[in-house]
């Protein structure tokens, strides 16, 4: 009978539940290789206790505090959603900057910028946690290299037709299209529909070669759908609005982390973000972030490196357990 110590976290909107201890060791000497074993074993079992009804929900989303590949971490991070464990999580990293600080985990001076460096499946992310006066102003999260896989690719939907869309790499490939390529509007009342689109876009990915390019087993295959439109809204940065259905149907209530570094990378790549320009990237929910290019890799595998920034809050703490002769067990998903 387990007992499990949390801390919620929301970033933008979007949840994240952090467990800095388990009662077992995942085993591995990696994340990704933790991430393996999580899969199959009782992690997985934790996992559901969490997400699933009645201590969770069909959106949230957490993750595992594990120990890193090696010493120049300071810890490494397993993320898990209602579905299993992805590769990479912007939002889940902000948050645990944010936490490592607040926690004294990671020390940081009052005012200043601290880097927190995490090991995630997809490889190694920095949370750089800006401090104004003993409180944590803002987090920014860099991202594993992104880059784009492939433009104009054909998928048949059954609802919406013939589509076509953009491939992007960002620690978990993306389909990117317009939202108006479906014809909607990235609203909350269109909620349903936008589910819709999202999880047959994936659905009919899943043969497409495109899909399982240059990745390593277990992290190939599209992870989520993402529609974008233009915002009007003042100021001279690029402003759009986007949502990220994952998970067989979970919807980001954040523009998402890793999906706005894959949208900086298309954005980059077709001249519609200059050289230093900002991205001003908006959620379904009205939050937003800030993303830019810091860096561009040489080489064969070259990427972008992407910085997204935004703001992380506690929203509570609480121990989670299941009574032996709770019927629900590791409960359910009612949607």
């Amino acid at each position: 009978m387990w007992e499990i110590e949390t801390f919620d976290y929301h970033t933008a909107g979007e949840p994240f539940r952090i467990v800095p201890t388990l009662p077992f060791l995942i085993e591995g000497s990696t994340v990704q290789e933790r991430r393996e074993y999580a899969i199959s074993g009782d992690a997985d079992k934790i996992r559901k206790l969490l997400v699933n009804e009645p201590r969770g929900h069909g959106d949230m989303y957490g993750g595992f505090v594990v120990p890193p590949n090696d010493p120049g971490a300071h810890f490494g991070a397993l993320f898990w959603h209602r579905e299993g464990f992805s590769t990479v999580c912007g939002h889940g990293t902000m948050a645990l900057g944010t936490w490592a600080v607040r926690s004294g985990l990671v020390r940081a001076p009052d005012d200043g910028d601290t880097d927190v460096v995490i090991d995630i499946p997809s490889g190694r992310v920095t949370a750089r946690v800006s401090m104004l006066e003993g409180k944590v102003h803002e987090v920014a999260f860099r991202n594993v290299p992104s880059f784009v896989v492939a433009r104009d690719v054909e998928v048949q939907t059954t609802d919406f037709g013939r589509l076509r869309v953009d491939l992007a790499w960002s620690g978990a490939l993306y389909a990117s299209l317009p939202a108006a390529a479906v014809g909607l509007e990235v609203t909350p009342s269109n909620l349903a529909r936008v589910v819709a689109a999202g999880h047959q876009i994936v659905a009919g990915l899943e043969r497409q070669p495109a899909s399982f390019g240059p990745f390593e087993t277990g992290m190939d295959g599209v992870f989520g759908t993402i529609l974008h439109e233009p915002v009007k809204a003042p100021g001279d940065a690029l402003k759009q609005r986007n949502v990220s259905v994952f998970a067989d149907g979970q919807v980001a209530r954040s523009p998402s982390g890793s999906g706005t570094a894959a949208r900086v990378a298309l954005l980059s790549d077709s001249g519609e973000l200059a050289e230093g320009e900002t991205l001003e990237s908006y959620s379904i929910i009205d939050s937003r972030f800030a993303a830019r290019v810091v860096d561009r890799l040489s080489g064969p595998d070259g990427g972008l490196v992407v910085e997204v920034s935004g703001r992380s809050f506690p929203v509570g703490e609480g121990k989670f357990s299941l009574d032996a002769d709770d019927e629900l067990g590791l409960g359910f998903v009612l949607r």
